[in-house]
């Protein structure tokens, strides 16, 4: 996972695995983009897990708190396959665009 800055919006790639122990580092990612606007690409993500899942939903919903701009872009099929498995909207993520 990386996190850029351009012109005030952060950016973070997503890992391809998203399981629980990669919790802790999207956690890290995610606290130090707090307060800026941030564009998550979600293209490599292969496989996600409920605790990421559960700590991207409760970003969004923290970014929206405070009024900024929070979205998902390029989300892999593999990953909008998980969100309807765990029965969470593309819409709770605010995913703006999808990938093939």
């Amino acid at each position: 996972m990386s996190v850029e800055s351009q012109t005030g919006t952060g950016q973070l790639q997503l890992a391809e695995n998203l399981d629980l122990t990669a919790v802790t580092p999207l956690h890290k990612s995610l606290l130090s983009s707090r307060g800026s606007a941030l564009v998550i690409d979600a293209s490599a993500v292969e496989r996600i897990g409920g605790q990421s899942v559960q700590l991207l939903l409760s970003a969004s919903k923290s970014w929206a708190d405070d009024g900024v701009p929070f979205e998902i872009v390029n989300a892999s099929n593999n990953f909008l396959s998980a969100l309807a498995l765990l029965g969470v909207g593309p819409d709770s993520l605010h995913v703006k665009e999808q990938t093939q």
